[in-house]
């Protein structure tokens, strides 16, 4: 029933994630009580380029450490996630005694060393002296963790993974909704740097006319001024950039719709600041420059949010 249970809670996780995104920063518990077990599983997972999962706990979980990457990566496909575990077993079982011959050989080789320098001493040497000692004997139990304890760890392990799920969605709704925001202020400035790019050229041309005039008494020659003014134009001209930022912006806005964006937004803003920059340096005007600039800043803002996406 746990097994179902948690592929269950999996399913309706991915139907989640195809409506929004989800942060690589979370936290979530687990617990499980019963069967005279207490057994606490805590997830934790900040920002990663990849998948880097690390998983704590006692010795008698080892064998469960690759079904626990294996339900992590479930859940998870980026980021740096610690899985703490910890158990408290107080049911009665069986447990074999071990004993350490040749520490307790070495222990009386000790002690017969010590006689000999000290003579005089009082010799109390026994055998539950040699008991006492450390490591002379050992409490053995089983080699793993039985049914019982699996059984809590996929319990609790479930548990801790929708809780950490619960977050990073919670999160990840915050970032979305701070991305788009960011999204429609670059495209309200990809906007006024469109209106105002054709009249870069034009006021070109009354400057240069007004210059020409102002040199040469009256005496311009129309043809060239054209000419120049054309020159100008076709050096400054933006609308290829315009197009591609109108069509990156489109594809941002559809992307943050899917499912674990981060690196297909990372691609995206990279884009968008290549077009920026090449705006700035073709522009030639202040208006466009600052605009162009204030875009950079914005761009700049989605850039370190979406590091924060899985």
């Amino acid at each position: 029933m746990l097994e179902i249970r948690a592929r269950v809670w999996y399913n309706e996780a991915r139907m989640r994630e195809r409506e929004t995104m989800y942060s690589m920063t979370g936290y979530g518990k687990g617990e499980y009580r019963g069967e005279g077990t207490e057994l606490t599983v805590e997830v934790k997972s900040v920002n990663n380029r990849y998948l880097d999962v690390a998983v704590k706990g006692p010795r008698v979980f080892l064998p469960q450490e690759e079904l626990i990457r294996a339900r992590v990566r479930e859940s998870i496909s980026r980021g740096h996630v610690d899985v703490f575990v910890s158990c408290s077993d107080r049911r009665e079982r069986p447990r074999a005694l071990s004993l350490d011959l040749g520490l307790a050989r070495s222990y009386m080789e000790a002690a017969q060393s010590l006689r000999r320098e000290f003579p005089s001493l009082h010799d109390d040497m026994s055998l539950s002296f040699l008991l006492r000692q450390p490591d002379v004997v050992k409490t053995e139990e089983g080699t793993g963790a039985d049914e019982t304890l699996v059984r809590a760890l996929e319990s609790a392990l479930s548990s801790a993974l929708a809780a950490h799920a619960a977050m990073r969605l919670a999160e990840g709704e915050r970032l979305k909704a701070d991305l788009l925001s960011r999204i429609d202020a670059i495209a309200a400035l990809r906007e006024k740097i469109a209106l105002r790019a054709p009249l870069v050229a034009e006021e070109y041309r009354k400057k240069l006319t007004d210059r020409m005039n102002e040199f040469l008494a009256g005496k311009v020659d129309e043809t060239r001024i054209l000419t120049e003014a054309a020159v100008y134009s076709d050096k400054c001209n933006i609308d290829e950039e315009l197009t591609r930022l109108l069509s990156h912006i489109a594809e941002f806005r559809s992307v943050a719709e899917s499912e674990r964006v981060g690196r297909k937004l990372d691609f995206l803003v990279q884009e968008l600041n290549r077009e920026c920059n090449t705006i700035c340096s073709k522009s030639n005007d202040r208006e466009i420059t600052a605009l162009a600039l204030e875009m950079k800043n914005e761009i700049e803002k989605v850039r370190e949010q979406i590091q924060n996406l899985e």
